[in-house]
C-alpha cells in the first residue's frame, strides 16, 4: 500500500517550523530529509525514523517496524499530532545521522 499525499502534507505541516525539511518520493513512499540528512520516511501512512540513540531515548516505548520487505527496522513515531515533540525528535536526531550519500556517477 502506498502512502497518501495527504499524510505527507500533514507531516510536513507538523515540521514546518524547522528549516530545510524536504522529501523525495520513492516507489509510492516518501523519504524525509532534515538539513540534508535522511531522518526516516513515510511508509504505508506511518512515520518511521532511523533508530539512532537520540531517537531511542525520545521514543523509549516505540516499536520497531519494517518500512518494506527486506529493509532494516525503523522506529514507529506514534506522536505525530504533537508538533513540538516531533520537531524536537528531528532536532535531537540530527547530530547522529550520517551524511547523505551523493548520487553515483555513471
Amino acid at each position: 500500500m502506498a502512502s497518501s499525499k495527504e499524510y505527507l502534507q500533514f507531516i510536513l505541516g507538523q515540521l514546518a517550523e524547522l528549516e530545510e525539511i524536504s522529501y523525495r518520493a520513492m516507489m509510492g513512499e516518501f523519504i524525509i530529509y532534515y538539513r540534508g540528512k535522511i531522518v526516516g520516511g513515510i511508509y504505508d501512512d506511518r512515520l518511521l525514523v532511523k533508530p539512532v540513540k537520540a531517537a531511542l531515548s525520545y521514543l523509549w516505548e516505540a516499536s520497531y517496524e519494517l518500512p518494506y520487505e527486506g529493509a532494516k527496522e525503523m522506529l514507529l513515531v506514534d506522536e505525530v499530532d504533537d508538533k513540538e515533540f516531533l520537531q524536537g525528535l528531528f532536532v535531537a536526531m540530527y547530530g547522529e545521522l550520517p551524511e547523505a550519500k551523493g548520487k553515483k556517477k555513471k
